[in-house]
């Protein structure tokens, strides 16, 4: 590994990227036009002794993990990301896998969003990254394991979230997410890491395993969905699907028809989950 390579590259990239472009309050007096290391670790998901250790060549194996938050916290492009992976002692990701490296545009799309929860999946329903307003509808998952950030490992493993599907909904997202993994698995047979959730759902869900034996692959389309929240009770969304990269990264938005009964108590959720998170709406 080239860690003083790895290092100053990290460097250079954190310098580059202003607060402005990842969505953060743009102050007046800054030392440098780029952000911190604080910033940077706060956004990747890493401690910022442990980003000052990368940079400066004294941590030797930042994982795939790791490598995958930095490159979203500093908005590289394709080309940037596989230059990070290979410094970082990684191979960069190959057509048999999936793809979760988020394009700069699709971070901006999401950023800019503001009070309409939107999330990005990849194609094991992995939650790559989502916004405040869907994390204050559904949960922050900033401090969950890998396996707790997937939606469907969630799903059938009916961890709790702010809103909860009313269960002809969650009928139908359990038939939506075991017929989206099917048709993943027939693009992505050599993907280990989804055979491995999909066999780990099987041995853990008694309810997907059944599902997995009854339910035909088909990618996942539009769809109403029904939710309860706690505080504000009973809202039905629509939930559209945008696809990235070729189809293998999904952006999820819940949106309701303006000025309706469902859009007040959208809007009114999402304050209250961002309270709940000890944070304020602010304007796109």
């Amino acid at each position: 590994m080239d860690l003083n390579g790895l290092g100053s590259q990290l460097k250079l990239w954190r310098d580059r990227t202003t607060p402005a472009s990842v969505g953060l309050p743009t102050q007046k007096r800054r030392r440098a036009p780029g952000l911190r290391r604080e910033e940077v670790a706060q956004l990747a998901g890493v401690s910022a002794d442990y980003l000052v250790r990368l940079e400066q060549g004294r941590a030797r194996h930042p994982s795939v993990q790791v490598v995958q938050s930095l490159a979203r916290a500093l908005r590289l492009d394709a080309g940037e990301r596989d230059v990070l992976y290979r410094l970082a002692g990684h191979l960069p990701p190959s057509p048999s896998r999936m793809e979760r490296h988020v394009p700069p545009s699709v971070m901006r799309l999401v950023d800019r969003l503001g009070d309409t929860p939107v999330s990005v999946i990849d194609a094991s329903w992995q939650t790559i990254m989502q916004n405040r307003a869907a994390a204050a509808l559904f949960g922050d998952l900033t401090g969950e394991s890998e396996r707790g950030q997937n939606r469907a490992w969630r799903t059938f493993m009916d961890l709790p979230g702010m809103g909860r599907f009313e269960p002809q909904t969650r009928s139908m997202v359990g038939r939506d997410v075991v017929a989206d993994l099917r048709a993943a698995l027939l693009r992505l047979p050599d993907d280990p890491d989804l055979g491995a959730l999909v066999a780990d759902l099987r041995r853990e869900s008694p309810r997907f395993a059944e599902l997995w034996e009854t339910t035909p692959a088909r990618p996942r389309g539009a769809q109403r969905k029904t939710l309860h929240h706690p505080v504000v009770g009973w809202m039905t969304l629509d939930c559209d699907k945008l696809t990235v990269n070729d189809g293998e990264l999904q952006i999820v938005v819940f949106t309701a028809e303006p000025g309706s009964p469902d859009a007040e108590a959208l809007a009114l959720a999402v304050v209250v989950g961002l309270q709940e998170m000890g944070e304020e709406l602010t304007p796109a």
